[in-house]
Parts: structure tokens; C-alpha cells; sequence
């Protein structure tokens, strides 16, 4: 773990490097990111490409603070009072809880963020104008955890018990409530899982197949993302159908996957934090939201499980992986 005065001398160094040509066209300092995520920094690769390509480049215009990621939740108060302390120009979170802890220690650092539902979780008070300190991109994770059930449920019409993979930190009762009254309509179980750690995924798949769950919907999360290739290989090992939140997921291995591109809503928080660090006021900046939805089918991975889609399904696809 770095701490302050170790971070505060690698950005000396960073900023005594950096170019005089870059130094005129960003300012005359480097600016300060941190970092509160349970999410590993190859995670977010894609996050600081689209912000490079924004003018600021880690270890040129930007210093990045990378104690935060891939933390555990009951890590996090402490980590960002290390991080505020330290006073940067933003906080990147993912995450309602890492949101949460966030503003629960600063109410003047701006907090740039990704994560589910910014306002229906109480995190912002609305999308145009979201008001203190936060702003970044909401991902229609409520609307889309009942959609990814919708095709979950059309592309496997006999299933009768269903488990939803919930994050213990990152899903509301009332978004579940919603799932529940979706499966309940098409007459169909529903039972939840709830985790809080990494180490409590695999058990959990595993007692959802006990009780007789025929499919399985990886609610969003970013701890559950993070964890995806221990649910891509306990889910095949019990031979449980499943869908994931992120499109890119099925080409890494998920038998269904609906919803924005990764690139894309990366490319938006990016634009985001460009603003901040460029002086914008948080409680200003509208919170972007995807617009495009993608459905991908991995056929592999369909035929690992013992499942074989109809044309008729497959043509709704956006992509269909051999």
C-alpha cells in the first residue's frame, strides 16, 4: 500500500517528467484521480484509454491513486479517508456502496461514478442536475435486470425456478421486488442470492442448484463482474444456463448477455471525468445513461450446457458467437 507521502512524492515525479508541451495544454499541474471500486485496475483499462484519448494521460497530465481498487467493501471507510485526506481533484467509484462511503467523506471532492441507478438509489437527485458532489453514468441496471430475466425466460420457455445473483451491497429491495412480480406473472419461482464477498459466489450457484434453480440471472454488480470467470465455470460445471449484464461477457465465455457495451459506457464516464478535471461543477453535469442495447448469444457455451437455440431466437441477436 502506498501511503500519502510515498503517493505525493511518485507525482513529483510524475509531473517533473512530464512535458512542457503537455504541462501548456492541460494547465500547470498534473491532475489527481482516486480510485474505490471492488474491481480490479485491468477492469478499467478501457476507462483510461477513452480518458487518455480525452487529454489526460496516467503518469503525463494524470496520477492515478490505485489503492482503491479491486478493495473489499468492508476496506472501503478506510481507504477513502486515506484518499481524501490525500486530496485529489476526483474519486472514480463504481458501485452504489463504493458511491455511498464516498460521500459519506467528502461533500467537496467531486465523485465520478458508474453504477446501476444513480437516482433511484437515492445516490443523486436527478439526472439533469444530480446536486453535490457526484455525477458519472447510470447504466439502467433495474430496468435491465428485468429485461435479461424477459429473455432469459424466452430463450429457456420451460424453466419454472429461476435464481437471481444478487450483490448484497449493490441491489435495492425494490429492484428485486420488481423481479419477483415479473416471475411471478409468467408463473415461474424466483429465488435470490445474495453475496458479499468474492468467496461467497461459488457457494451460493451451488445452493441455488441444490434447491432446484434451472437458470440463472447474474444481477448487475461489479463485484459480481469482477468474480465472472468463477461463475462462467460454476455454472458449467452444474450445468446452469445464465445471463450476464455486459454483452462482452458472452464473448468471454457467458451463454447469454444483454445490455450496453463495455467500450461504450467507458467512453461516457470518460467524457465525464474529462469535465471534471477541466473544472466542471459535478452537481451540474447531467449523468449520462447508455442509449444502445445489445443481446449476444454464445453458442459454445450452449453446447456445453446441453441447449440448442432455434433460429427464430437466434435472429434476434445482435451477435452470435460460434
Amino acid at each position: 500500500m502506498i501511503g500519502r507521502r510515498e503517493f505525493i512524492t511518485l507525482l513529483g515525479g510524475a509531473a517533473a517528467a512530464w512535458p512542457l508541451t503537455a504541462r501548456a495544454q492541460q494547465g500547470d499541474r498534473v491532475r489527481r484521480i482516486a480510485v474505490l471500486m471492488p474491481l480490479p485496475a485491468p477492469a478499467f483499462a478501457l476507462f483510461f484509454s477513452a480518458l487518455g484519448q480525452n487529454g489526460f494521460v496516467e503518469g503525463l497530465s494524470l496520477a492515478v491513486d490505485r489503492r482503491g481498487f479491486d478493495g473489499r467493501y468492508d476496506q472501503f471507510p478506510d481507504l477513502v479517508t486515506e484518499m481524501v485526506n490525500a486530496t485529489p481533484d476526483a474519486i472514480l467509484c463504481a458501485g452504489d456502496e463504493a458511491i455511498r462511503v464516498a460521500q459519506a467523506a467528502t461533500s467537496r471532492i467531486p465523485i465520478v461514478a458508474i453504477t446501476d441507478d444513480m437516482v433511484g438509489a437515492g445516490l443523486a437527485r436527478s439526472l439533469a442536475r444530480p446536486g453535490g458532489n457526484i455525477t458519472g453514468v447510470s447504466i439502467l441496471a433495474g430496468d435491465l435486470d428485468g429485461k435479461r430475466q424477459d429473455v432469459l425466460l424466452e430463450f429457456l420457455p420451460d424453466v419454472r425456478h429461476v435464481v437471481a445473483l444478487s450483490d448484497l451491497h449493490n441491489n435495492t429491495p425494490a429492484q428485486l421486488q420488481a423481479l419477483h412480480d415479473a416471475a411471478r406473472a409468467r408463473a415461474v419461482t424466483l429465488s435470490i442470492e445474495r453475496v458479499n464477498r468474492s468467496g461467497e459466489i461459488a457457494g451460493a450457484i451451488e445452493k441455488a442448484k441444490d434447491a432446484g434453480a434451472q437458470a440463472l440471472n447474474v444481477l448487475a454488480s461489479p463485484l459480481l463482474y469482477s468474480n465472472r470467470r468463477v461463475i462462467f465455470e460454476r455454472a458449467a460445471a452444474l450445468r446452469l444456463p445464465a445471463i450476464y449484464q455486459w454483452p462482452d461477457m458472452a464473448q468471454e465465455g457467458g451463454l447469454l448477455a444483454y445490455g450496453p457495451r463495455l467500450a461504450e459506457a467507458f467512453r461516457a464516464l470518460a467524457r465525464q471525468m474529462a469535465r471534471i478535471l477541466r473544472g466542471a461543477n459535478p452537481a451540474d453535469l447531467p449523468i449520462e445513461q447508455p442509449t444502445k442495447f445489445e443481446l449476444a448469444v454464445n453458442l459454445r457455451t450452449a453446447k456445453a450446457v446441453g441447449l440448442d437455440f432455434p433460429p427464430t431466437l437466434l435472429v434476434r441477436a445482435d451477435e452470435v458467437i460460434d
